[in-house]
């Protein structure tokens, strides 16, 4: 070969190769190898932590989504969705639990527009659940940095207790034990609070109520 091309064009040709093989390497072999290892061990993360109802994927375990009322107007991108009371309800998302708007409000704690929405959702949830304004815990009233986590407090869960029951014609303490049988541990035992996945509580809610 170094008699047939100079200098120049046998490194342009030994680069060639080289980037050939690392394509390979990189962008079929290694991509392949780590999805059949992820697929054999960890399935459910590897696809998406896949939340399923009779077969249906109706969410993921890594995100919240809203449990609304069907709008009167479903083409009316002005009307407000209302909280159906027939479902436990997530905590405020400043994207709509958009995944592609993930992210906070970025508004500071002292900012106007805040403090009102702050006060505005204390009376409405306060009012939902049939509860006084002082008990309405703060992950009702604030959104996650994500806008996206599916965790309540499970101060907040228990506030819905009696709401939900009623809405649904079931007994409190059966509700309140679906509750309890959902409520997730402080990470290692001791980072973090108590809490509880709002999609996978719904999803338990609704086989109980078959």
């Amino acid at each position: 070969m170094s008699k047939l091309f100079p200098a120049a064009v046998r490194q342009h040709l030994t680069a060639l190769r080289m980037l050939l093989l690392l394509t390979v390497v990189t962008g079929i072999i290694y991509p392949l190898a780590v999805t059949g290892i992820a697929q054999a061990v960890f399935p459910g993360q590897a696809n998406g932590s896949e939340v399923r109802q009779n077969g249906k994927v109706v969410g993921s375990s890594l995100l919240g989504q809203t449990f609304d009322l069907p709008k009167k107007n479903p083409d009316d991108a002005d009307e407000a969705a209302l909280p159906d009371p027939k479902w436990f309800q997530p905590r405020p998302s400043a994207g709509g639990y958009d995944p592609k708007a993930s992210g906070a409000s970025n508004l500071g704690p002292n900012n106007e527009d805040l403090i009102k929405a702050i006060e505005q959702r204390r009376k409405d949830v306060a009012a939902f659940d049939g509860v006084a304004p002082d008990q309405v815990p703060v992950d009702a009233l604030t959104a996650s940095g994500s806008g996206l986590d599916p965790h309540i407090s499970k101060a907040y869960a228990d506030e819905q207790v009696a709401r939900v029951a009623r809405a649904r014609n079931l007994p409190v303490d059966t509700v309140r034990q679906l509750v309890a049988d959902h409520v997730q541990g402080r990470n290692a035992g001791f980072m973090g609070q108590e809490r509880v996945n709002i999609v996978q509580l719904n999803l338990a809610l609704a086989d109980l109520a078959r």
